[in-house]
């Protein structure tokens, strides 16, 4: 799922660059390139079309980016720590044991007869 989730980002990646770049802005960009194209698009030419374009190309960018962020989260839920074996191949207890009462006792308080 992921790998298909992946594949899918980065066509919409190559999308949303493409559709960028044909919009058309002060210097022009690569919209120079679409010619006379704009009488497919409506009367207002390929801004109105590439803007909307842009738009929904961006928000199954975003919704798709989530998606794998929830994905992987959930399928790597443990952690490499997890696995590792100390240079002395002893295993690490889960919870601490007892500590030892190393102390010494206290004094017991004088007795009066």
């Amino acid at each position: 799922m992921t790998s298909t989730l992946l594949t899918v980002q980065i066509v919409l990646a190559i999308l949303i660059t493409i559709s960028v770049l044909l919009q058309k802005s002060s210097s022009i960009g690569l919209g120079a390139y679409s010619g006379s194209n704009e009488s497919v698009f409506g009367a207002k030419g390929p801004t109105g079309f590439l803007a909307k374009a842009t738009f929904t190309l961006a928000f199954i960018f975003i919704v798709n980016t989530l998606a794998l962020g929830y994905l992987y989260t959930a399928s790597n839920s443990a952690s490499v720590t997890d696995n590792i074996v100390p240079k002395n191949n002893t295993i690490i207890p889960a919870t601490p044991t007892k500590p030892v009462n190393t102390a010494p006792s206290a004094p017991s308080a004088p007795t009066t007869k």
